[in-house]
């Protein structure tokens, strides 16, 4: 029997797996959640599994992947619109702001992942760390092409309100959150009105 596959080439089960165990992961915690859990919820065999994920903690890496590439495909959106480069700063608050808010109610996924995985040489945290320094890279470019003044202070600085405001909109709400998040992310930025 061939293994059916996505428009992208990769395998329909593999989808599945990564689809419920990003969903778990992220609602319930990384370590809680145990493989057989995934393989039942997924619908597919243990075979099936390890065929695609040779351990636990290479789907945890996979499922960092599918959120690094999330981000990084919003930040692409975003410099596709053709927006000017201050105005590109405000679409990349808002766009942050609108991704805690969809997507990330329950904090950083990446944080979360750290939190669960300790040891700074596993490739749970090296994933963790090449997205983070992404981010700030992505963040430092983005100001500097908008002339901020000392834009890796700033680029630093909207990685950290980020890192609060994820874990703040998760503990107070993030209707309460977001106008502080944002107020000092523009100003941060040098782009507040």
């Amino acid at each position: 029997m061939a293994t059916r596959t996505t428009s992208n080439g990769s395998s329909v089960a593999r989808e599945k797996l990564l689809a419920t165990a990003s969903e778990l992961f992220y609602r319930e915690g990384i370590h809680s959640v145990g493989v057989d859990r995934i393989i039942g919820e997924a619908g597919v065999t243990r075979a099936t599994f390890y065929r695609h994920f040779p351990s636990k903690e290479d789907l945890v890496e996979a499922y960092l992947g599918v959120e690094d590439a999330n981000i990084r495909g919003a930040f692409a959106a975003a410099e596709a619109s053709g927006a000017a480069p201050k105005q590109l700063v405000g679409l990349v608050i808002d766009g942050l702001a609108d991704d805690v808010a969809r997507h990330h109610t329950r904090g950083c996924p990446f944080i979360n992942a750290a939190a669960e995985y300790p040891d700074a040489d596993s490739g749970v945290r090296k994933a963790v760390a090449e997205h983070r320094e992404w981010f700030r890279s992505e963040l430092e470019s983005v100001l500097s092409a908008a002339e901020v003044p000392d834009a890796e202070e700033a680029a630093g600085q909207l990685v950290l309100l980020r890192d609060a405001a994820m874990v703040g909109g998760y503990l107070d709400g993030w209707e309460r959150v977001r106008p502080a998040f944002s107020a000092a992310a523009a100003r941060a930025a040098g782009v507040q009105e």
